[in-house]
């Protein structure tokens, strides 16, 4: 009786961890973007492994104040949904996995990756 009540607890437990982990699941690979510095410079910033299924304002153009942020390309293994918006708010766009990069005229301040919320 006590195998059947400890089997019973590990696998409890195990289950338990196993859901914890897939919370904090990041895309693997990289998601580039392109904005223009204050000196007028094309800059890329590239975002290795982002964590999946919360809303990143993007470095130097997070900001609805500012200059958005333009031409993303997505070479995550996982789908990717850009805001014009800061806070994953305002038109959105879904870029899949592992695509092409996107135009110069697709704008964006924020992204999700995984699936959309709402």
């Amino acid at each position: 009786m006590k195998l059947r009540s400890t089997l019973g607890a590990c696998l409890g437990a195990l289950t338990l961890v196993l859901s914890m982990t897939g919370s904090a699941q990041a895309a693997e690979g990289y998601f580039h973007y392109k904005y223009v510095d204050g000196w007028g410079q094309e800059q890329v910033v590239t975002l290795h492994d982002p964590q999946s299924g919360h809303c990143i304002n993007l470095y130097a153009v997070g900001d609805d104040d500012g200059v958005p942020g333009y031409g993303p390309h997505n070479q995550t293994d996982t789908p990717v949904t850009v805001y014009l918006g800061a806070n994953c708010e305002g038109a959105s766009w879904r870029l899949k996995a592992n695509g092409n990069p996107a135009k110069d005229t697709l704008e964006l301040r924020s992204v999700r990756f995984g699936d959309p919320v709402g």
